[in-house]
């Protein structure tokens, strides 16, 4: 009788020790996510911050660009106005597009030669140019860690405990879609 006993301890110290290196794991991948993420958010918040500078430094030249300043407004508006809690996605979203129509103001800049030649703009677009490119960098880690993550959700037998935990897949940071297109047709 004791026998089966200790058995039955054993198998019951083994199912629990087994849900706590589970729980331990889901629990540590979900947040190396969510410190990824915030990894990128700081990088999108100096951007955010650089944009403001750039747009106020090119208003008094661009006189008829008046649609993409206040579009880029509106942008910084929308992506300041999302909060990380209520959802990653649309934050992702306004950054794709405020990164494209970033493209488009230094494309447009070609027509303003006074504005090329001004130091203040010279200096904050090889900031955001390099702002951009940490993002990228930041994006491929967030992206290698969102992979893990929802890989491991879905294996057995994390898949259960994630189930029962409420553990969802979560999206990936995904390049703006212009950044997708031919080297041909992309806004230099």
């Amino acid at each position: 009788m004791n026998f089966i006993l200790d058995i039955i301890i054993i198998f019951i110290i083994v199912i629990i020790g087994v849900f706590v290196i589970i729980f331990n794991t889901l629990v540590m991948l979900r947040n190396n996510v969510r410190k990824a993420w915030a990894n990128i958010d700081v990088l999108l918040q100096k951007r955010h911050d650089l944009i403001g500078r750039l747009v106020e430094t090119v208003k008094g030249y661009m006189q008829y660009e008046k649609t993409l300043l206040v579009k880029i407004t509106a942008l910084r508006t929308s992506w300041s106005d999302v909060q990380e809690q209520d959802d990653i996605q649309k934050k992702m979203d306004a950054s794709n597009q405020i990164t494209n129509t970033i493209k488009t103001l230094f494309a447009d800049v070609e027509n303003y030669p006074n504005l090329k030649a001004d130091e203040t703009f010279m200096e904050l677009q090889k900031a955001i140019i390099q702002m951009e490119d940490e993002i990228a960098d930041r994006r491929e880690f967030y992206n290698d860690t969102v992979n893990e993550y929802n890989i491991k959700i879905k294996i057995i037998p994390y898949a259960f405990f994630s189930g029962m935990l409420k553990y969802a897949s979560l999206p990936f940071f995904q390049a703006p879609e212009e950044a997708r297109k031919p080297a041909s047709s992309k806004i230099s």
